[in-house]
Order: structure tokens, then sequence, then C-alpha cells
């Protein structure tokens, strides 16, 4: 983390709020190195479709005339806003200018949330086309992945978790359709939470892909993940504490067929479930029944949730990989293949899973591999597509086809010096005992938050 003197570049989201609430810094100082920042890094990052550098500064000197600001847990923090979430004043972009909506006239929930807190809005960050992809660029612009520039940072929450990892924001929302938090939180090396189903506000229309997204954070640390969830959600913050002695599943299963994590991803929930156990914990293995009709509900779904995201749209200009997926969309919607009744019925057995194996969480890779190549994808074949997004990230799409919480922790570092990841999944409403779980980890293993660039 850079000199605090002279820049809150690196620093935490609880750091600035803390120096702003007590005067020690103000909103307008720390927007503007932020700001800056985004101005050097960005260019080689490509994490903002839109940087509203003259708002956020107007903002932040809101921020700083506030009489009282002890009640804004985010007094003066620079966040970004997933660009497929309304912001007053900009469209709505959902990953293309093919996909683009109007100007939004009012801001979306969640951001009325952050802003309430304190937070400014220093952009919006970019997406792959309608959110589908695990990769995040179009046919002209690639955004990368700052531990490397020639990977992808994920997606479809690919711009944020770039955004955060390279210090553009301490924090960043992004929302998780079949894991478009946790990816690109294991792919840069931060914390993503997906919350369980109904916590936080949705309301993105027929973005809400039936039932199976959830607005989520990513940052750099434990405690300022706690507290974006906790304003997300609406909630005072909330002090976590080390939780009494757990039993924690493990499972290795891939819920594709044919597809196993590599050695890295493997060794990383060996080192998690070590940690866990030197803090207290049990450890038992435990493989959810990833059924071969959950794979096919979970993409008879996608497939849907494409072509109803696409009314509207002139589909003439839609990546090809994007028509191809909406044209097996409209099959599978008019067939009545996208059923509520299977995801009804994949929810009801994984929250019996937790009972039946005496489990309290579960413990999986984050990834099956390495993050792909940053570009060329949005000019590649849909089939090439799906082989990438399935071979390297199968393991969350379930847990959104459940509705139950899950985060993202990072464990180091590769051998190829890329992020490593795993994953925790809990029953409904354990977001925070996920979070301290997730704490107990950063203590025994504390990572390297963020790779300037």
């Amino acid at each position: 983390m850079e000199n605090l003197a002279t820049t809150w570049v690196g620093a935490t989201a609880k750091q600035i709020s803390r120096a702003v609430r007590r005067g020690d810094t103000t909103a307008t100082q720390v927007v503007a190195d932020h700001l800056e920042q985004i101005a050097i890094s960005d260019p080689a990052l490509s994490a903002f479709r839109v940087v509203r550098a003259t708002e956020a500064i107007v903002e932040a000197e809101k921020v700083d005339e506030q009489e009282d600001l002890a009640n804004l847990p985010l007094a003066g923090v620079p966040v970004a806003v997933k660009e497929n979430t309304p912001v007053a004043g900009l469209p709505t972009w959902h990953g293309s200018a093919a996909a683009r909506t109007g100007i939004a006239e009012d801001d979306h929930e969640v951001v009325r949330r952050l802003r309430g807190a304190g937070a400014v809005v220093v952009g919006v960050t970019r997406m792959p086309e309608m959110g589908l992809w695990a990769t995040t660029d179009d046919p002209d612009e690639a955004t990368r992945n700052p531990w490397s520039l020639d990977r992808t940072p994920g997606g479809s929450s690919g711009g944020a978790a770039a955004a955060v990892a390279a210090g553009l924001v301490p924090i960043a929302h992004g929302n998780d359709g079949l894991g478009s938090v946790r990816i690109p939180a294991a792919n840069c090396g931060l914390i993503g939470l997906k919350p369980g189903r109904g916590v936080i506000p949705v309301d993105l229309g027929r973005e809400d892909w039936l039932g199976l997204v959830e607005h989520g954070i990513l940052a750099t640390t434990v405690a300022d993940a706690a507290l974006g969830f906790s304003v997300l959600a609406g909630r005072s913050p909330a002090k976590l504490t080390p939780p009494e002695r757990l039993r924690v599943g493990v499972g290795l299963r891939s819920p594709v067929q044919g597809v196993r994590p590599d050695e890295p991803n493997r060794e990383a929930v060996s080192t998690a479930a070590k940690l866990l156990v030197d803090a207290g914990h049990d450890t038992v293995k435990a493989e959810p029944d990833y059924t071969t009709s959950l794979g096919l509900s979970g993409l008879m779904t996608w497939f849907a949730c494409a072509y109803r995201e696409s009314q509207g749209l002139d589909l003439s200009k839609l990546q090809p990989r994007t028509r191809r997926h909406i044209r097996l969309g409209k099959l599978a919607w008019n067939r009545g293949w996208a059923r509520q009744g299977p995801r009804d019925a994949w929810r009801a057995k994984s929250i019996a899973f937790f009972e039946e194996n005496g489990i309290d969480v579960l413990l999986t890779p984050a990834l099956a591999a390495s993050p792909p190549p940053a570009g060329g994808h949005a000019s590649g074949s849909w089939l090439a597509n799906m082989r990438t997004n399935v071979s390297y990230a199968p393991y969350a799409a379930p847990w959104n086809v459940a509705g139950l919480p899950a985060i993202v922790v990072p464990m180091g570092l590769r051998p190829d010096g890329l992020p490593v990841g795993v994953q925790l999944i809990g029953p409904p409403d354990s977001e925070l005992l996920l979070l301290s779980i997730a704490g107990q980890l950063e203590v025994a293993r504390p990572w390297t938050r963020q790779a300037f660039v």
C-alpha cells in the first residue's frame, strides 16, 4: 500500500471512512486521489465503461459539507457500480452498445444505499455482453487482470474486480447470476460475496435471471466486504466474531462431469481446510450430488434468461456468441424447458444437504483452472466460449440455482503468479458466518491485497 501521507490509493474502505469521519482527510481529497489513479491505470485495464470524474468531485464535496458524518459508514469511500445497474444520469450498458438501454432517471436501490452511506460513485465498470460470460471483453476492448494483463479478470463483474484489484477503488458493487461476483474475485485475488436469495433487493427486471441474480460486493479485506454487505443489505454494520467450533464439509467434485480442478486449486482447498482445523474446526468429506437434471436445468435457465433479456434489442448488432445463446434460449423458453420446479427441487436438496451431512458450511474450489486469456472471446464462437466458461469456472453456478449465500476467499498465488481462491457456501442467512470464517482464514494466511499496475 502506498504512503497514506501522499495518497489514499491503496487504503481500505474502513480506513478511508474512519479518516473522513474524524476529519483527518476529506472525501474530496480521497476521491481526487482515486480519480488520478484511474486516469493512470485504467487505460491498460479497461475496467471502467464510464468515469464520472466531474460528478464524483461534486458529490464528494457534498459529503464534506455534511454536518454529521458519524452515521456514514462509507463516508468519502470511492466505489464503482457494475454497468447493468442503473445510475441516475447514465445509460445502463449491459455489456455493449448494442445491449445498452436509455439514461436512467433514478439510482437503483443498491446505488441509493451506497450513496446514503456516504460513498461516492466514481464510475461504472465493464461486463461482457448481457452478463452471459465468465470473461469480460467485446470485439474492440478487453478488460484485463491487474495481476497479469494478458489474462481475463473473469466475468461478468470483471471490470469491478479489475478496479478493486488495481486499487482504483477500495470496494466495488457487482452482481452474480451464475458466479459473476465469485469468479472474478477468484481471478483477481479478492473477497467476493454473493448473498443468499432475498437478502438484498435485486429489481433488475429481466436481468434478475429468473431469481438467479443477487447483488454482492468485491473487496480486498473481509472487514471491507462485511461493511459493503451491510450497506447493500440495509443493515447496521455488524462486528465479526470468530465462530464456535464448526463442521466444515470439503468437496472437490466438479458440478460439470469431466472437469477436474487443477493442482493449484486442489492445494488451495487443502490449505484452507488445514487452516480451519488449526482454528478449531472439524473437516469432513462432503460432496454435493450434482445431478444431470441440475446441469440441464441450469443450462436451460441460462439460455432462457438471455432470450428474455434480449426482448426489444436489435439482435443483428449483438455478438455472434450472444445471438446463438438467445436462439437456444428462445427454444428453451417456448418449450418450457426452463421450469421453476427443478430449480426449487435443487434448492430444497441443497438446504437439506447441510443437515444430512451434519455440516455448517461447505468448502470447494473457487475455480478449476487458471484465468483464460484476456481477449478474443467476444469474437469467438459460441461453442468456444461455452467450453472456456465451463472448463475453468464450474463451481459457482449451482449455488445461484439454490439461492444460497457463498463467498470466495483468496488463498495466495498459483505457481504462474496468478491468484487462487476457495469458495465457502452456507445455508440460508449464513452471510455473517461465511464472513467470519473468511476472517479466520485472512488472519491465518494474509494475502497480498492489490496488484498495482
